[in-house]
Formats: C-alpha cells, sequence, structure tokens
C-alpha cells in the first residue's frame, strides 16, 4: 500500500530546502524524494542524492517513457520532475514520501496523491527579504536574481491551492510550525 506524501513548495530562496533539511532529522519517518533535473549542480551537491542531474535529451526521453509521476519546463529547457520509481523506491520502505519540489510541482502532486498528500506553501515575508535572501545566497547572478523574484511574485498567487500556508519569518519558528502540521496530518 502507498504510505503518505509531504509537499513543501516555496518561491526560490523562502527556504524550503532549509526547512526540508530539518525535516529529515530523525522527524517523522520521512525520506526525501530526489528529483530529477536538467539544470547544473550548484555547489557541492551530488547526483543521486539532491537531484538527479539529467541532459536535456536523457529528461525528454523518460517523459516519453511515461517515467515521470510529473514534471515541469520551469524555465525555458530547465527541466524538473518527480520519477515514478523514487516515490515506490521510499513506500517500499514503509517511509513518507518528502518533496521539495517547486510551486507548479507542488500543486501538480498534491492533484494527483490527493488526500494522501498535504502540500505545504512557504511563503517569504516580503518579496524584498526574499531578495536579500537570493542575494545573501550567492548562487545566482543579478539578472537570474531577477527572474526569480518575478517567477516568485507569480508563484505566490497560486498559495491559495495549497492546503496550508506558513510565513518563513524565522527559520527555528517556521520548522516548528511545519513540523506541528506534518504531525498532524500524519496521525490523521
Amino acid at each position: 500500500m502507498k504510505g503518505k506524501s509531504v509537499i513543501i513548495s516555496a518561491p526560490s530562496g523562502a527556504g524550503k530546502t532549509t526547512i526540508v533539511r530539518h525535516l529529515l532529522e530523525n522527524r517523522h519517518h520521512l525520506e526525501f524524494s530526489v528529483s530529477a533535473t536538467t539544470r547544473s549542480p550548484r555547489g557541492s551537491e551530488a547526483d543521486g542524492k539532491d537531484y538527479y542531474f539529467l541532459t536535456s535529451d536523457e529528461f525528454r526521453k523518460r517523459i516519453g517513457n511515461d517515467e515521470f509521476v510529473e514534471w515541469e519546463e520551469v524555465y525555458p529547457d530547465r527541466f524538473y520532475g518527480t520519477l515514478k520509481s523514487e516515490m515506490e523506491r521510499i513506500w517500499a520502505k514503509g517511509k513518507n514520501v518528502l518533496f521539495d519540489v517547486d510551486v507548479k510541482g507542488g500543486i501538480n502532486l498534491k492533484n494527483i496523491l490527493g488526500i494522501q498528500s498535504i502540500a505545504l506553501f512557504i511563503m517569504p515575508p516580503s518579496l524584498e527579504e526574499l531578495e536579500k535572501r537570493l542575494v545573501k545566497r550567492a548562487t545566482d547572478n543579478i539578472s537570474d536574481i531577477k527572474t526569480r523574484l518575478a517567477k516568485a511574485e507569480a508563484e505566490m498567487e497560486y498559495a491559495n491551492q495549497f492546503d496550508s500556508i506558513i510565513i518563513n519569518k524565522h527559520i527555528d519558528q517556521t520548522v516548528e510550525e511545519v513540523s506541528s502540521v506534518i504531525s498532524s496530518f500524519l496521525k490523521s
């Protein structure tokens, strides 16, 4: 039988990856679902741990083979998706799947997985604060940051399609709030 799934989505830089890392530390019997992407690794990211890094041709071939639960072309020729095999692997271990996905991916997963999932939207306190976080993170050039901010503004309009919206003002408080919401869902 399939287990439950927790979907964490947010605009880039809102803190979802940091929250996911905290959740994986002995909480809720969760295991991270490694997404596939065509983007290049950042910093110390490792293939098969942080993402499955695929070429555009490899990604398109897997789309054609119906290997994805969901996928999205987030930016031109930059794909992200959830492999069916990844979810099956986690459920076979008796664990719940934890997704760290973009907003469209989160909505798609919620629509596919239904009541066996909970979708949480992590909201930045403001676009100004989000810009400060993206600059501080120092992984993108200024042009990419402007693109991410424009995308974030559009993504925030979809927040009401999630089961819960949590504003990330202070990471420790946000982690506790997210953890509490997930605990309630998994007990139901």
